[in-house]
């Protein structure tokens, strides 16, 4: 199989990126992270705790945020390292998600920049024709992070807003995230998490 890209930027709503990397492990995925620098300091501000840096606790670490230990398979990229394979149009994916995504990972994406690995592996995502799905979480948006927005939606990025639902009844957070995690994995016809979707009576 594949692997999947999972890019988490400096947006608020970690919760995200560790619920999508729950499903997809223990779905069997095989999954390549890379977590930007700005992400390291909204966990720490979120969570009260700090992110690894060395890659092999990084790893661990991540396991143990999403709860699952054996399945799927997890690499976790240095964000600095613009070597790496996601960061070539030759690797082979089956596309990349990046949630939480911030204004400024929008903003440099749109802008074909590429600062950093995350950043590098969208592009290459743009340009090879792949999916690209972005989960921005931000509000209100200013009329620069929408015409950053339409630029991407205009060159077939997907945009699904971390905007959950009401109609499947979520009783708890992890209700409320997981459907905007299935929406985000939706588009790449991934389906791995359990969700009530909408059927016929639910008017």
């Amino acid at each position: 199989m594949k692997p999947l890209i999972l890019g988490v930027s400096g947006a608020s709503g970690m919760i995200y990126a560790v619920r999508a990397l729950k499903h997809l492990l223990a779905a069997d995925y095989c999954v390549e992270l890379v977590a930007s620098r700005a992400s390291q300091q909204v966990w720490q501000q979120e969570h009260g705790t700090p992110m690894p840096t060395n890659l092999e606790q990084q790893q661990t670490w991540w396991r143990e945020q999403a709860g699952v230990e054996g399945s799927g398979q997890l690499t976790c990229h240095a964000w600095g390292n613009v070597g790496a394979g996601i960061a070539s149009g030759s690797y082979r994916a089956l596309g990349m998600v990046v949630m939480p995504c911030s204004m400024s990972t929008v903003g440099k994406i749109a802008a074909g920049l590429s600062s950093d690995l995350l950043e590098r592996a969208a592009d290459v995502q743009i340009k090879e024709g792949r999916s690209l799905v972005l989960v921005p979480r931000e509000t209100p948006l200013s009329l620069i992070h929408l015409r950053n927005l339409t630029t991407l939606a205009e060159v077939g990025v997907r945009i699904v807003p971390a905007a959950p639902a009401w109609y499947h009844k979520p009783q708890t957070i992890n209700d409320l995230v997981d459907f905007v995690v299935a929406r985000a994995l939706d588009q790449l016809a991934i389906d791995c998490v359990p969700l009530r979707r909408w059927k016929d009576g639910d008017l």
